[in-house]
């Protein structure tokens, strides 16, 4: 049995819009703490700003956490000292599995990643 090309087309956009049904919005509240003397290259991700938002594709809170813990990496050890995110999922506050609001302090990370300025 085949698809007329009408139906095959109405079955793939079914299929897209139904997959954009599942997604939430992930806001990750990112804030950086930048080394002495680099503040302006630190805060460039957030035009500027010492804190920003950014949002990321995320199909449940618990992939939305995920995300925000992944945000947490630390590359640029001698400008960026550390960071807090905190997360919302469609727009409810989300926290770590401990119960905790920065994501970076399950980051595992954190320790060789963070307060590693000269």
């Amino acid at each position: 049995m085949t698809l007329k090309p009408k139906y095959l087309l109405l079955a793939t956009l079914f299929s897209l819009l139904s997959a954009q049904v599942y997604a939430g919005t992930c806001e990750l509240k990112i804030t950086r703490t930048a080394c002495a003397g680099k503040e302006a290259i630190s805060y460039k991700k957030c035009d500027g700003e010492k804190s920003c938002s950014e949002f990321v594709e995320a199909a449940s809170a618990k992939e939305c956490g995920e995300a925000a813990v992944k945000a947490c990496e630390n590359k640029r050890l001698d400008i960026t000292k550390s960071k807090v995110i905190g997360a919302t999922f469609d727009d409810k506050k989300i926290t770590t599995a401990s119960g905790k609001d920065d994501f970076c302090t399950d980051y595992k990370l954190a320790a060789t990643e963070f307060n590693q300025c000269k």
